[in-house]
């Protein structure tokens, strides 16, 4: 680009990215460079589970799967700028400075195509706590084996597949969230098999810090205290990834979560459950509208579409926004190839703040609803809350289907998602608040199970 040019580019920059804060621009690269990397050599970039899954599903290694070279990201930080997060997917390095005329020397450089600032302000670093307090739950055992949380996963007739062996045992999950604060310390996860944990947004922080969001959503899947709360999916494996950055809203947030599924991805999980959504950022002309649920715009939808790609069953929260202007489900909820939930209360109806469909090009979105009014969770304190959200509906219904495919394990991704479908009440006439409906996973079991034993 000339120097002209860079300049009309910068003039036209909203008048407050001058107001003396730090600034992050995505950077679109022409290509990755070469990093050495090699297709037949895919151990250098892939965990061995990772290559696993994609053998058993006759998915290539292709160099989508390579990281971008170290020399790219080198002539970058040249500039000046700080590399903040990158994808291998997308081709694209997010970068950093005070500096908002930056812009001008990244869009000089031959291996730029294109440059879009996606943030601004100061992050807040989480102080890090060093107690060793536990938190133990103080509430009343009850008679019953899944306690306050029964209701829950007896909507599915989900604890019929947990008495028949399937618990999740084997199965590796990724809970992209927006923190898990106190889950270190919390007697619910005990037994909790941890894979391990990774911070996006404040890369080498503890995930354990700063929001409970994700506590509240783990325990859907992996609480464990008999009479207490047992979650949907209590015997899996979880890696555990922080990708919201809670004090602020801004496009950044799609790169953060492109990154976390990437990592989870390259750590070879089965199964990614994230409660997250976007559609509204703190910069209005940054915000998305509702032509663009087709799954096919919004940087986070593709980049859900491509973990489905490779494998990986997703499942997302359709978003809280049914008693909102938006009304609609949020990105990536419009993905396609994922399963996105909504939210019913009790009593079967729709939980009011729960997002509806359809998607722009009028693909059914919810797939199907789960508990998400007065969801039994773990709180940041160790004891039982109830809470409301698809947040909460999407783990408790993911958990149930994580056990599915550990009962079925000759089905690839799409096919447990058309299972799921297929095993709801609504099935012959979704519609767009409920999708699919309410999905019965002993049936589904049952009946998969019959033609998977008759087909051998």
């Amino acid at each position: 680009m000339s120097r002209f040019l860079s300049i009309i580019f910068l003039c036209c920059l909203p008048a407050w990215l001058w107001a003396g804060e730090n600034y992050r621009f995505r950077v679109y690269l022409k290509d990755k460079g070469d990093g050495g990397y090699r297709v037949e050599e895919p151990e250098a970039y892939l965990s061995k589970q990772a290559i696993e899954r994609r053998t058993k599903n006759n998915i290539a290694v292709t160099t989508a799967d390579f990281p971008i070279s170290r020399s790219y990201i080198n002539m970058l930080s040249e500039t000046g700028v700080k590399p903040v997060v990158e994808s291998k997917w997308f081709s694209t390095v997010v970068v950093e400075s005070a500096d908002s005329t930056v812009v001008g020397q990244l869009q000089q450089l031959s291996i730029v195509d294109s440059v879009k600032w996606i943030w601004k302000g100061n992050l807040k670093v989480p102080a890090e706590e060093t107690g060793e307090e536990r938190f133990v739950s103080t509430d009343k055992p009850q008679d019953r084996e899944y306690g306050y949380a029964e209701k829950q996963i007896r909507m599915l007739n989900g604890i019929k597949l947990h008495e028949t062996g399937f618990q999740g045992e084997g199965m590796r999950v990724a809970v992209i969230d927006a923190g898990f604060m106190n889950a270190d310390r919390i007697s619910a996860f005990d037994s909790l098999r941890l894979l391990g944990t990774h911070n996006i947004v404040f890369p080498g922080k503890s995930v354990f810090v700063g929001d409970d969001h994700g506590t509240k959503v783990l325990s859907c899947l992996a609480a464990d205290i008999p009479g207490v709360m047992v979650g949907t999916a209590p015997k899996a494996s979880y890696l555990l990834l922080k990708s919201e950055d809670s004090d602020s809203e801004y496009p950044i947030e799609e790169d953060y979560w492109t990154a976390a599924v990437e990592y989870a991805d390259s750590a070879g999980v089965d199964v990614i459950s994230s409660s997250l959504g976007y559609f509204s950022f703190d910069a209005d002309e940054l915000s998305y509208d509702q032509s663009a649920l087709d799954g096919k715009t919004a940087m986070i939808s593709r980049a859900a579409s491509l973990a489905a790609d490779r494998g990986i069953l997703v499942f997302c929260s359709a978003g809280n926004e049914g008693n909102g202007d938006w009304e609609k489900i949020t990105f990536p909820s419009d993905a396609a190839g994922i399963f996105t939930v909504g939210a019913i209360d009790e009593d079967k109806k729709k939980s009011s703040f729960s997002s509806v469909g359809f998607t722009a090009d009028s693909r059914v979105k919810p797939d199907a609803v789960a508990l998400g009014t007065g969801s039994c969770v773990i709180g940041p304190n160790g004891n039982i809350r109830y809470a409301n959200g698809t947040s909460f509906a999407t783990p408790i219904l993911a958990g149930m289907g994580i056990c599915l495919w550990q009962s079925l394990p000759w089905l690839n991704n799409r096919e447990v998602i058309s299972l799921m479908n297929r095993s709801s009440n609504r099935y012959k006439h979704p519609n767009k608040e409920f999708g699919y409906g309410i999905p019965d996973f002993y049936k589904a079991y049952k009946k998969e199970r019959k033609n998977g034993l008759r087909s051998k």
